[in-house]
């Protein structure tokens, strides 16, 4: 299992602004993250849009975190361009039946959503002051 290229992605920029400390334009950002401008441009929409940065527009716009690094962890991220996090489709919808017949994926749920909340719990426990030492 990996993360998706756009959840990847959303983490490096969070770093790179984390690291910066400071306003930062999108075109600094895709550059220094290696991510295009255009996709760059389309995550910070989805980081604004759930309060982790701040969009400043003008001659002196860019982007800033809008919490401290320590308050922003990788789960927040992740989620935020993923949704909740579940190991199986089974561990999110209690009605979502799979094609091994009406007990295939229940059979595994309790398992499934004990190594998701481990997941959650070791991806909420890193923050990314670590970027800023």
């Amino acid at each position: 299992m990996c993360l998706t290229l756009e959840s990847d992605y959303a983490v490096r920029i969070i770093g790179c602004l984390a690291a910066e400390k400071r306003r930062i334009d999108a075109k600094n950002i895709s550059e220094k993250t290696g991510v295009s401008l255009r996709f760059s441009l389309k995550i910070l929409r989805k980081l604004v849009s759930a309060g982790l940065v701040k969009s400043f527009k003008g001659m002196q716009g860019g982007y800033e975190l809008a919490k401290a690094p320590s308050e922003i962890t990788m789960l927040d991220v992740i989620e935020t361009v993923e949704g909740s996090y579940h190991l199986s489709k089974c561990c999110e919808d209690e009605e979502f039946v799979c094609t091994g017949g009406s007990k295939g994926c229940c059979s595994y749920r309790k398992v499934y959503s004990e190594i998701s909340e481990l997941v959650c719990s070791k991806l909420s426990s890193y923050t990314f002051d670590i970027f800023t030492e």
